[in-house]
């Protein structure tokens, strides 16, 4: 297997075969991405909703209705992107908290805490009756969205036979582009009623529900009940996952060996992962999750109903914009669950990357031709429906490399001493960066103009290099074998030498 121009043999892959119980476990699994993509969808449809800024932000609504504002401008409120971006600074909070429950109680019962609060905050958000609740209530989704996306991708990184594994784990993303079209399709039903805001930001219980009863029907992890010193449960679950007719001693003997190694380590965790030995670990840790968001997808994904009403699309039209967005991004997620596995992760993220660089340059030049520089000229339908069809594109490059492999390597690159502890870092880049981001894009876009969407393509350019010179193919190699890529990577082996 090449990485980085080296060999690699996963030559302790035990059973990889697929069985219908870890079919079944890794969807129930994976189905908790349906509330951050719920959320994604629902937080950028509601807030086109007129009913809802007259209630909560009417300065909005005056700005949208005076007759020469800036078109890259309309939106541009620092209390509206407080109502989007303070889920993320909960979620921050929580992914790190998760580590230390994780060893605790378990990689499920977080996902069922994580579905549980995020069920209390839709409560709060539907019933909403000032700012304040509204507030309240993104932070209990971010505490829920928090756990959940700490927990599950290294679940199903544990459960899913290596050979698998990226396979597997893209189910994730798959659920939280489920998520996206779900909720756009639900604010395109709501948005001519007065009280439908209510509905959509509600209805985020209904998957919070369905994930969390899910949860409570699979086992844990062997590599989490092992951690906890539950071996007989452990040996189980394993047995569940690769069948009953399969030996799974070998394999149980591999998970408690780096556990022993875990638990000789002294060392606080959040202090080991900054060894050198750990460094392309962290840097990956850092790098994937801040480049995923510096993608601009989630941005986008959040405003998509105002950026598309924004280049010329009615409130209708804009939010069917947005499902047709959401579309062309599932899609293509099933397209890396086909191929990552068979071509890798480098070259998924290669050629995406490539892709959504073209599209975020083109897009600035036709809304800089379309709308002049200053973007006081109203833009015609047929330049909107070609930025449509660019962002389509765009999101199509996303939704095959950085959207479900954000999630996949720093879920498998981890020794089980450092793997929550990981996890939680990278989890917590990537809302921290998502924060900074969403509460900045408005603001942003009213000021650079068609330049926000060169900004974004000069990250994903940098991104692809970097991804180019420095990521190892990881494709294949069990967790526990993980070690190998580093050592024969050009660059990083200096720095995991024995």
């Amino acid at each position: 297997m090449a990485v980085g121009g080296f060999a690699v043999d996963g030559s302790s892959n035990f059973h990889g075969r697929i069985t219908a119980s870890v079919v079944v476990t890794c969807i129930v699994a994976a189905s908790s991405g349906l509330i951050f993509g719920f959320d994604i969808g629902i937080s950028g449809g509601v807030t086109t909703m007129l009913p809802f800024l007259r209630k909560f932000f009417p300065s909005v609504l005056a700005k949208m209705m005076g007759a020469k504002t800036n078109m890259y401008c309309l939106y541009d409120s620092q209390v509206l992107t407080l109502f989007t971006s303070s889920l993320y600074i909960a979620g921050l909070a929580s992914s790190l908290v998760a580590s230390r429950l994780t060893s605790a109680i378990g990689r499920r019962n977080i996902m069922v805490l994580g579905g549980l609060t995020f069920l209390a905050g839709a409560g709060i958000n539907g019933g909403a009756e000032n700012i304040a609740m509204l507030i309240l209530g993104r932070i209990l989704l971010g505490f829920g969205v928090g756990f959940t996306n700490q927990a599950t991708p290294i679940y199903l990184s544990e459960v899913a036979p290596s050979k698998w594994r990226g396979a597997f784990n893209t189910g994730f993303q798959f659920f939280i582009g489920i998520g996206v079209v779900v909720s756009n399709c639900i604010n395109f039903g709501t948005t001519r009623l007065s009280w439908g805001w209510r509905l959509s930001l509600g209805l985020a219980g209904v998957p919070a529900a369905i994930m969390t009863i899910g949860a409570l029907f699979i086992t844990d992890s062997p590599s989490s009940l092992v951690e906890r010193g539950k071996i007989d449960k452990a040996r189980r679950s394993l047995q569940k996952v690769r069948g009953k007719d399969v030996d799974v001693e070998d394999e149980l003997s591999e998970i408690m060996k780096s556990s022993e190694i875990a638990k000789a380590s002294s060392e606080e965790p959040f202090l080991t992962i900054f060894e050198r030995k750990y460094r392309p670990h962290l840097v990956m840790a850092i790098a994937i999750p801040s480049f995923q968001q510096l993608t601009g997808i989630n941005i986008i994904a959040f405003y998509a109903p105002q950026l598309f009403q924004s280049v010329g699309f009615g409130n209708d039209s804009a939010l069917i914009a947005s499902i047709i967005l959401g579309m062309v991004n599932l899609g293509s997620i099933l397209v890396s669950t086909g191929v990552v596995d068979r071509y890798g992760r480098r070259s998924l993220f290669l050629v995406g990357g490539v892709l959504m660089f073209v599209c975020q340059i083109a897009v600035a030049f036709v809304l800089a031709y379309a709308s002049g520089v200053s973007g006081n000229r109203e833009i015609n339908r047929g330049y909107a429906i070609l930025v449509l069809a660019l962002m389509c594109i765009y999101a199509a490059g996303f939704g095959w490399s950085w959207g479900p492999l954000s999630w996949l390597i720093p879920s498998e690159i981890f020794p089980m001493k450092i793997r929550a502890t990981g996890q939680s870092i990278a989890i917590a880049m990537n809302f921290a960066v998502t924060f900074v981001l969403s509460q900045t894009f408005l603001t942003m876009l009213c000021h650079f103009k068609f330049g926000t969407f060169l900004f974004y393509a000069g990250w994903i350019g940098a991104m692809t290099i970097f991804i180019a010179l420095f990521l190892p193919e990881t494709k294949g190699i069990p967790l526990d074998s993980m070690y190998s890529v580093w050592q024969r990577h050009w660059f990083w082996r200096r720095f995991v030498k024995d």
